[in-house]
């Protein structure tokens, strides 16, 4: 069975950090393109960053550009999204991503002073 847990979300202040993890089983993660999305209310899921099978390659939503960084632990299964200078547009809930079809529960994450 596929799983992505996501975790890592909360209330930070603007300018803040936080940093998300999603755990993922029941797939050859070590093989397949990860992906951060992010759902803020009234608006439509939209893609924040993306990384390669190996780590080699990244790529950024310009919204969160030179503030967000993806990366990945293939030996642990584990996709992570730090997140640095934290805007209030940044509130949203966050999800973790592969293929056509494959989500997390995904994450709140809240920027509010």
């Amino acid at each position: 069975e596929v799983q992505l847990v996501e975790s890592g979300g909360g209330l930070v202040q603007p300018g803040g950090s936080l940093r998300l993890s999603c755990a993922a089983s029941g797939f050859p993660f070590s093989s397949t393109i990860m992906r951060w999305f992010r759902q803020a209310p009234g608006k439509e899921r939209e893609f924040v960053a993306g990384i390669t099978w190996s780590g080699g390659r990244t790529y950024y939503a310009d919204s969160v550009k030179g503030r967000f960084t993806i990366s990945r632990d293939n030996a642990k299964k584990t996709l992570f999204l730090q997140m640095n200078s934290l805007k209030p547009e940044d509130t949203a809930v966050y999800y973790c991503n592969f293929g056509d079809g494959y989500w997390g529960q995904g994450t709140q994450v809240t920027v509010s002073s």
